[in-house]
């Protein structure tokens, strides 16, 4: 079999074009890919090479961990059938290139395992279904706080303030310091931190991957107040001791979402406790593919990027 895929050469090389896919064994389902998302985090780190060493990374790859399609082909064993639709967070079905993502191509052959069903309502949407298990990863288990200040009002921002409320919290404050990005708050407060007098938050999320903003962050929380860093750091994280020695400042790292989160989210999606609309800001065919991960990467306006990949099976 063969799929087409986005094909990163090495920084700021990037293509489309035909790979060979391993064949599928009999615990795998082949997926024809309908949409998949452009991450402005990993992704962006990968596509400049500024990404650091991480184990199972090399050029050339596949980026993309954001996937939603329909079953094609699919072992007895597995529990799907064709025509079931699904969501896929990448695959390392590639026969050239390194699978560390591997979301971004047209057909994609994965461990039935790695796989969940979807509403096939959700359509596009179904491919943020990654970003939302990894804010309900980073809030979510034993001695877990929800935040009350949230950094960045990205998408995963977003979902993190939406996930507060979901929970029944009282609505965080979400500090931005792009007046692109300050809009679309639904039932919490948006504000540049220049702005914010509070010095007592007990529970603040970084969803920037901004290593400066954290020093800030230290002076901003209670005494044994903690700081969540949610986003992707590509630089080392330092900060004066000091600071952080007399607020007794507690640091927690989110790491990458568990099946679990991924079931949990797709449940409070289905229920309606969740919303994942108004995400989606930007949508261009596959072969646009090169113009799409330059868009995603440099317009403020672009939130999320999804790439259409009807037609290129």
């Amino acid at each position: 079999m063969e799929t087409t895929a986005v094909i990163l050469n090495g920084p700021h090389d990037l293509s489309l074009d035909c790979l060979k896919v391993v064949a599928p064994s009999k615990n795998d389902i082949v997926v024809a890919v309908a949409h998949s998302g452009i991450s402005t985090g990993t992704e962006k780190l990968l596509w400049s090479g500024d990404m650091p060493p991480f184990p199972g990374m090399g050029y050339p790859l596949v980026p993309g961990y954001e996937a939603a399609g329909e079953v094609v082909e699919a072992g007895a064993a597995t529990g799907y059938k064709p025509g079931d639709r699904v969501f896929v967070p990448g695959a390392n079905c590639f026969d050239g290139a390194f699978g560390l993502f591997g979301g971004a191509a047209s057909l994609l052959v994965s461990d039935a395992d790695r796989v969940t069903r979807i509403d096939p309502e959700l359509k596009a949407e179904g491919a943020l279904l990654a970003l939302a298990a990894t804010a309900r990863h980073a809030m979510a288990g034993q001695g877990k706080a929800v935040p009350d200040l949230i950094v960045g009002h990205g998408v995963l921002g977003r979902l993190l303030a939406r996930l507060t409320i979901a929970a029944g919290a009282p609505s965080p404050t979400v500090w931005e310091i792009d007046p692109q990005r300050s809009a679309g708050a639904e039932g919490y407060e948006v504000i540049h931190p220049d702005a914010d007098t509070r010095r007592d938050y007990t529970s603040v999320y970084d969803a920037s991957g901004s290593v400066p903003v954290i020093a800030d962050l230290i002076g901003r929380i209670v005494k044994g107040g903690e700081i969540v860093l949610a986003g992707f750091y590509a630089q080392p994280i330092s900060f004066a001791f000091p600071p952080a020695f007399m607020k007794e400042a507690r640091f927690r790292v989110a790491a990458e979402w568990t099946r679990d989160d991924l079931i949990a989210t797709r449940s409070l999606v289905e229920c309606g406790a969740l919303s994942l609309a108004g995400l989606i800001t930007h949508r261009m065919d596959a072969k646009e593919a090169p113009r799409a991960y330059e868009t995603a990467f440099s317009d403020g306006d672009c939130l999320k990027m999804i790439l259409d990949w009807k037609g290129h099976a």
